[in-house]
């Protein structure tokens, strides 16, 4: 699963792929929560690295499947 997350402050968003089985309700749950109480969200991406992200500086959340097909280059 794929986790787009823009921050304040930063131009580039961070991109960061979960693993496939991530329960997006509680991931939700999870978002709401820091972004609310500007709390320290905890993810886990599918490699086993632990990313920490400070709720009260994420700016939008776009969570989308790792299945979809990417496009490449100028293809249609």
């Amino acid at each position: 699963m794929d986790l787009k997350v823009g921050l304040i402050e930063s131009p580039v968003p961070l991109d960061i792929e979960l693993p496939d089985d991530t329960d997006v309700s509680k991931l939700k749950k999870d978002l709401d929560a820091a972004i609310s109480g500007g709390s320290t969200l905890w993810l886990t991406d599918k490699d086993g690295v632990d990313i920490g992200l400070t709720g009260s500086k994420i700016a939008f959340v776009r969570i989308g499947s790792a299945d979809a097909a990417r496009k490449i280059g100028f293809g249609v």
